[in-house]
């Protein structure tokens, strides 16, 4: 869905964006970089400018994002659960009528328990500049750094759904995908960090008994972002090869 098309790479570090844009240049895509830090609004107001000097915004992939072992429950908050809402938030109000964004999510949002429905609520509709004073999000209620990203991925889903109703005022369409492990540098660091052993237990206790590969993933966004899943928003695709299905309802799953 991008050819023809100038497709914008932002990252926090030029050199990662870069190295990025190589290989699509290589094949022949049209490609332009920039920075940006998710969990700053000027910075994503900066990056929806640049991308509207391009020329009409059709298409949004989110994948910023930080794992439970690189980063504190703060930041962890703020670039996966904030970084996110705002990004849906300021795109949503730029995204061309035909357009379709993707956020790519985690299978941890659906490892968690649930929550209340009034925490459900909140997650998927607090005004973004407050969400991080939501009481369950204060010390003493985020557990640890997992929980936190679980928190956080749970939130994805739900603020999927709500700005789904904001897009489609505009003719557009944002879904959620929510992968197991992909082997990607994120998932390299958590498979050599100190929960490197459960990553690998869950790869092992697997459906399918092996780690994504990143075009997998990307086969589901190119349909559900493309003309054929014109009829999908609003909704989050768990793919992880059976990890949370084990999880439940495997032979040691939670009573």
């Amino acid at each position: 869905m991008s050819v023809g098309k100038t497709v914008l790479l932002a990252d926090l570090r030029q050199e990662n964006a870069e190295v990025a844009a190589k290989v699509l240049s290589d094949a022949g895509y049209r490609v332009q970089t920039t920075t940006v830090d998710v969990s700053s609004r000027p910075s994503v107001e900066a990056l929806v400018a640049t991308a509207r000097g391009l020329g009409e915004v059709t298409g949004l992939i989110q994948a910023a994002g930080v794992s439970p072992s690189q980063a504190p429950v703060e930041v962890i908050l703020k670039v996966d659960l904030y970084g996110t809402a705002l990004l849906l938030e300021a795109f949503g109000e730029v995204m061309a009528r035909g357009g379709s964004g993707v956020v790519i999510s985690s299978q941890s949002g659906h490892r968690m328990g649930p929550l209340t429905i009034e925490q459900n609520r909140q997650l998927a509709t607090t005004p973004v500049e407050q969400l991080l004073d939501l009481p369950f999000l204060q010390p003493g209620q985020v557990q640890d750094t997992l929980h936190a990203y679980q928190l956080s991925k749970r939130g994805n889903g739900l603020r999927v759904q709500a700005e789904a109703v904001r897009w489609g005022k505009r003719g557009a369409r944002i879904n959620a995908i929510s992968p197991g492990i992909v082997i990607t540098p994120l998932a390299n660091d958590e498979l050599n960090g100190p929960r490197g052993a459960g990553y690998r237990r869950m790869i092992e206790s697997s459906i399918a008994g092996r780690a994504a590969t990143p075009d997998e993933i990307a086969n589901l966004a190119a349909l559900i972002m493309g003309t054929d899943g014109g009829f999908i928003t609003g909704s989050d695709f768990l793919i992880d090869g059976g990890t949370t299905a084990v999880h439940w309802f495997g032979e040691s799953s939670p009573a």
